[in-house]
């Protein structure tokens, strides 16, 4: 099964919040071949910024490289059609814009987004793209 992480889902994981466990295993189903798990590089820079507010530019490189070197599939390149899908999802839904790219990605790729941010609810029910909610 294909999966795209919203950044928020990347966060829990490193705060250990709740669904942290969830993306812990669709991380090691990636890394056995099992699911493919993708991430919009926009959806990378969040988790990047993030960290650097909350630890410092040196802890942030240290989680961009393990990203980097994970199974994720990082989609750093944003095609015309993500630009399309992502603008369609800024007005339809009023979506940040960080979170237009992770469903633009979802609704691309007929992948399952992985989040816990209650804006995809209106997409979600929409028939956009399906979720996998973190509690």
């Amino acid at each position: 099964m294909d999966y795209v992480l919203d950044a928020c889902a990347v966060i829990a994981l490193l705060n250990d919040e709740g669904g942290s466990d969830t993306v812990a295993g669709l991380i090691t189903r990636a890394g056995v071949g099992t699911d493919r798990l993708f991430m919009s590089g926009i959806q990378v820079l969040e988790v990047y910024y993030d960290r650097i507010y909350i630890k410092g530019r040196e802890y942030a490189e240290t989680v961009l490289e393990s990203l980097y070197t994970s199974p994720i599939i990082i989609l750093s390149d944003v095609s015309r059609d993500i630009i399309q899908e992502a603008g369609r999802f800024k007005t339809s839904y009023s979506l940040s814009l960080g979170d237009t790219f992770a469903a633009a990605s979802a609704k691309k790729l007929s992948a399952t987004l992985v989040t816990r941010d209650q804006e995809m609810k209106a997409p979600e029910e929409a028939g956009e793209f399906s979720v996998l909610w973190l509690t």
